[in-house]
């Protein structure tokens, strides 16, 4: 007799600026959905524009999770997120509704979908060593340890160093933990910059120098957040290296290297439905719902 699995999960992965907020918002209508970000910058309260929160307008009166858990200077891991999204799951089902998961910071998501064990406390002594190598550093030292890791993963200084410090051990992504329907977004690449070069100018529209000004007079601006893309990019304009027409075209660049890491991490499921339209999406939804 085959495991019962908890469910069902709706969930809806791809590239920034894919579409995934508006299709899981049409599916959230459509089947009594709630929504659960899994992206790892919309957890920083204040950082609204710069990180693309959905305003409550465009949310449709639809029920969403994930946003604004901690201050921009607080940490907040991939495993206290799995512990929050699986609470959030298991209470939506509770209530006769759906949960969808959405987001594109591929740890959260996977660690949900295969309820990952993330391990203990973090070392921070070892952490800060580690994060004082460069890339190659790390990968070399991976090699000594005997670490086998795939060619993305040796290039990505994040994993590695979670790589190192598991001593190599890696999870299992073999069983779905979630009776769970994954549907990905396929863009083509020049319509995908031409969304992110619209949504950039977009977050200028709304004030996005003045979100990031308000920020820096409150926080310190090497906090973990300032790292992220939208808000990174200011850092030489306010020394006077650069000018505003260079901040928006870093932002692109940095957006669109951001959504090929993110389509390489997600290529690596093989329980990814990938479509190339809302329309295919929402008959996949249609029919996992009707068989659930």
């Amino acid at each position: 007799m085959s495991k019962q699995l908890p469910g069902p999960l709706i969930v809806v992965v791809g590239e920034t600026a894919s579409g995934k907020s508006g299709l899981a918002i049409k599916i959230a209508k459509k089947w009594d959905g709630e929504i659960i970000s899994a992206d790892s910058r919309t957890i920083y309260r204040g950082m609204d524009i710069g990180t693309a929160k959905p305003t409550p307008s465009e949310m449709e009166g639809i029920p969403h999770y994930g946003f604004d858990l901690v201050e921009p200077n607080q940490r907040f891991s991939a495993a206290q997120f799995k512990d929050y999204a699986m609470t959030k799951i298991s209470d939506i089902l509770s209530r006769g509704k759906t949960p969808i998961l959405v987001g594109g910071t591929g740890l959260y998501v996977d660690g949900v979908l295969f309820n990952y064990s993330f391990g203990g406390k973090v070392d921070e002594k070892q952490r800060g060593r580690l994060n004082n190598k460069t890339v190659d550093e790390l990968a070399t030292l991976a090699n000594r340890m005997g670490i086998v890791a795939s060619p993305e993963l040796l290039k990505n200084k994040r994993h590695l160093i979670r790589l190192i410090e598991r001593n190599g051990e890696t999870q299992n992504t073999s069983e779905l933990f979630y009776n769970a329907l994954i549907t990905g977004i396929n863009v083509p690449k020049s319509k995908l910059r031409e969304r992110i070069e619209s949504r950039t100018e977009k977050m200028f529209r709304m004030g996005l120098r003045k979100e990031y000004n308000d920020l820096r007079e409150k926080f310190d601006v090497n906090s973990e957040a300032f790292t992220g893309i939208g808000y990174k990019e200011f850092s030489d304009w306010e020394s006077g290296n650069t000018s505003m027409s260079e901040v928006k075209r870093h932002i692109v660049k940095n957006t669109m290297g951001l959504a090929k890491k993110q389509r390489t991490w997600f290529k690596r499921n093989p329980y990814i439905e990938w479509v190339d339209s809302e329309a295919a999406a929402l008959e996949l939804v249609s029919d996992f719902m009707d068989n659930k």
